[in-house]
């Protein structure tokens, strides 16, 4: 979404009244909890592919920490 729309809806949302203004961020805010699960559920879902084809590790914090340090 380009900057001159975000503050079109910006000047735009400023102009309603209260009620509708209440009912626009529930909405939003739904929305965004919604995108914000399904991104989730990507990941989710693309960790246990990887973990599936043997493609992560298996270790301890401490082994995680050196494996990071020889990167």
């Amino acid at each position: 979404m380009s900057t001159a729309t975000v503050n079109k809806l910006i000047e735009e949302f400023s102009h309603l009244p209260l009620d509708d203004k209440e009912y626009a961020t529930e909405v939003i805010k739904k929305q965004l909890i919604e995108a914000k699960r399904e991104t989730l559920a990507k990941r989710a879902k693309t960790a246990m592919a990887s973990f599936r084809k043997k493609m992560t590790k298996c270790g301890t914090v401490k082994e995680l920490y050196k494996d990071l340090e020889s990167d």
